[in-house]
């Protein structure tokens, strides 16, 4: 008969205990090269009891009795501790060279691990002195370590002559004198010096000092800049960031040549083992969105974050809310005029995209493009993408109403043709657009993660198939198919990703209220979507800026203007120069007239 307790006791959580002598004495009582043979049913003996069915008196387990499994255990367990200790306390380094290699060794889990290197060296003096280069493989320069580290101290130094004149200050020597490095820093604790060589950089220690030197020798992995993936446009420049940090910082600098660009690193995370670089211009952009921003960065206490999706969750005012509160793009002449605005930027290093804050419906909404075509093309597109942004949100929800509820709303010859497509759909109106949206959703998640061109084909061919077959069978009406193919075109007409991604789900929250409401249902929703989006705010900046609340210049938001029309920056970021250009910035058609004092403003 099954052991019914415990098959139930599998799905019950039980609470894992400290120490590991229950899993440890299991496992050794569990191992053995030979399973003993089955004992006949009417010879065995019950558990716990002996043979004349008396229970067992329980052994008490000796208090210092602990299996080798433990011992071990517990010995990594107080070495981890310690280590973790000594890395958040800041322990400073030891004069003793021995002492500092055994010290990185249990750090770096040496020799178990085998990428770090802990390179021992004499220093061309006289009498030798000891060193000692810790560095990760893979992601440092070996040739610059040859040539610009190890070379000068081994073979060409001039310790020798020089030792006696600097009175045997051989570390101010080495570190004035040998090393042709760039960047060079005097490190003077076990946190610094880890942080420094995961970060790539190649950390010299000296016998008889407690100061260590960071050399500059890191060579990550990485791949060119690309065009854009996400944002391309067919005029702009034709360049993406790449998961390099400095190469992504170094594209904003080609667009921006002005000594006011500056970068903040910033370490974030519990470990502090993420690098953020926040870039701003500091004659432009507000002192305190700038401490906001690093504030934030700086107070993030997760242990991995490996991409800026992960990041914005972090940071954003209002993470509940399905629609982002930050800007996050992959090219550098977007983020190059953000920066010029007043904004902040934010690059994580090995992600190939930025986050600019603070953002506004309105900007999640322009395109990179905008900017660079005529104003009326400019103003259409935008336009045009407005009426996009209603359809994909309120279109299937409209369908779902009229036809259940307001037929009147509709044309007699329109009303005539719905019904008699509907006519053999044995379904009600919510089930079919609910049956035709997940299938669009399956097709376009199968398309993503089908690789190359095979996923397209899938997604057009499919969607035709899927259709024409839905049709065909009398499960939806052709009407509708047309209803959810303005939606989904709608959907891929919004420029940001991640704001698409919450327009498709707020559809289904409007089609719900339209099932039950009709009309007023979906009235009830927008009054309720408008007043979560009226009390947003990222960073403190209004996210419905500059409509709610009105600022003195708005119109460029809806309405492309004229480039030598956009004279001030955004008021609502508050920038410390509101005036972008001068009032006459076509100098060529009034050459003889004065220039304005308020162009200086």
């Amino acid at each position: 008969m099954p052991n019914w307790k415990n098959y139930a006791s599998l799905f019950l959580y039980h609470r894992p205990r400290e120490q590991p002598s229950v899993f440890a004495s299991g496992l050794e009582d569990h191992i053995s090269d030979e399973q003993p043979a089955e004992t006949p049913r009417l010879f065995r003996r019950q558990k716990g009891k002996t043979s004349s069915g008396r229970r067992k008196p329980r052994r008490p387990r000796q208090v210092g009795a602990k299996t080798a499994i433990e011992k071990k255990f517990h010995l990594e367990l107080a070495a981890d501790q310690a280590i973790d200790r000594l890395l958040s306390d800041k322990t400073g380094l030891a004069y003793s060279l021995n002492d500092n290699r055994e010290v990185l060794a249990k750090i770096f889990r040496v020799p178990k691990n085998k990428d770090t290197v802990l390179r021992s060296l004499s220093l061309a003096s006289d009498p030798p002195v000891k060193a000692l280069l810790v560095f990760i493989d893979g992601i440092t320069d070996s040739l610059l370590q040859n040539l610009a580290i190890l070379q000068p101290l081994m073979l060409l130094s001039g310790l020798r002559e020089q030792a006696g004149k600097q009175n045997q200050n051989i570390f101010e020597l080495v570190k004035e004198a040998l090393l042709p490095n760039n960047q060079i820093a005097v490190v003077t604790n076990f946190n610094k010096a880890v942080e420094d060589i995961l970060n790539g950089n190649s950390v010299l220690f000296i016998d008889g000092y407690n100061q260590a030197l960071s050399l500059e020798t890191r060579n990550w992995p990485n791949r060119g800049v690309s065009p854009p993936q996400i944002e391309a446009v067919i005029r702009g420049p034709q360049e993406a960031f790449t998961e390099q940090l400095r190469i992504n910082i170094a594209l904003v600098r080609k667009t921006i040549r002005q000594a006011s660009l500056v970068t903040e690193f910033v370490q974030t995370g519990a470990t502090a083992t993420l690098q953020c670089a926040v870039t701003y211009m500091d004659d432009l952009a507000n002192p305190e969105l700038v401490q906001e921003v690093k504030r934030r960065l700086g107070s993030i206490k997760a242990d991995f974050i490996q991409e800026t999706g992960m990041l914005e969750q972090m940071i954003e005012d209002a993470p509940f809310y399905p629609a982002p509160q930050v800007l996050v793009s992959e090219r550098p002449d977007r983020v190059a005029a953000a920066l010029m605005e007043g904004k902040v930027a934010v690059f994580i290093n090995g992600n190939p995209f930025a986050v600019i804050v603070p953002a506004t419906f309105f900007t999640l909404m322009q395109s990179p493009e905008d900017a660079y075509v005529r104003w009326p093309f400019g103003t259409f597109t935008r336009l045009i993408r407005y009426a996009a942004l209603f359809l994909a949100l309120l279109l299937p929800a409209h369908y779902v109403a009229i036809v259940a509820f307001h037929q009147e709303f509709i044309p007699t010859d329109l009303l005539l043709a719905i019904t008699g497509a509907r006519e053999r759909v044995p379904f009600p109106s919510i089930v079919e657009v609910l049956i035709m949206e997940l299938s669009f959703v399956l097709l376009r998640e199968a398309g993503l993660r089908i690789p190359g061109t095979v996923g397209t084909t899938l997604g057009i061919v499919g969607a035709l198939i899927l259709g024409q077959a839905a049709v065909a069978a009398n499960i939806v009406s052709p009407i509708l198919i047309i209803v959810v193919a303005v939606t989904a075109i709608g959907t891929f007409t919004i420029p940001d990703y991640t704001f698409s991604l919450s327009i498709r789900v707020l559809r289904f929250a409007y089609i719900l209220l339209a099932t039950v409401m009709g009309l007023l249902g979906i009235l009830v929703g927008v009054f309720i979507h408008l007043g979560l989006l009226v009390s947003l705010k990222s960073f403190g900046v209004p996210f419905m800026a500059p409509v709610a609340p009105v600022t003195r210049k708005g119109y460029d938001y809806f309405l492309r203007g004229q480039v030598w029309q956009q004279e001030k920056r955004p008021d609502y970021l508050d920038p410390l120069k509101i005036r972008r250009q001068p009032l006459i910035s076509r100098r060529w058609l009034y050459p003889h007239r004065a220039e304005d004092k308020s162009d200086k403003s």
